[in-house]
């Protein structure tokens, strides 16, 4: 298994020049609630990036535009994080979900909790 994170932001450094002046000057209108759980303005929020690093299961990130060139058969609201069983792609936590976290640490919480499931 192996969990897949994809933010509502397209790669590149343009592109995060302008996101993070986004979350500086309307942080609450930012369309990336992932981002906003996960990252600050800069750079990855220290408590997120502990709980990455340790977590038993392998985790990959795309920006939007990365992900639909690799999967490019699936229609999907971003933000998203994806479980990929074999092949098998299924939704963890969609974009109505992941606006219902308010923090990392409940973020975190719910992976766990997702984790122990399995």
């Amino acid at each position: 298994m192996r969990l897949l994170f994809v933010y509502n932001a397209n790669s590149g450094k343009l592109n995060g020049f302008f996101d993070a002046g986004h979350k500086l000057v309307s942080p609450s209108t930012y369309k990336c609630t992932l981002c906003a759980l996960t990252h600050n303005t800069f750079f990855e929020k220290e408590s997120w990036k502990k709980f990455r690093t340790a977590c038993d299961v392998p985790m990959t990130f795309y920006h939007k535009d990365e992900f639909k060139v690799k999967y490019p058969n699936n229609n999907l609201i971003y933000p998203v994080i994806l479980k990929q069983k074999e092949q098998r792609l299924s939704i963890v936590l969609n974009a109505d979900g992941l606006k219902e976290i308010f923090s990392v640490d409940d973020l975190i919480t719910k992976l766990k909790n997702l984790l122990k499931e399995e």
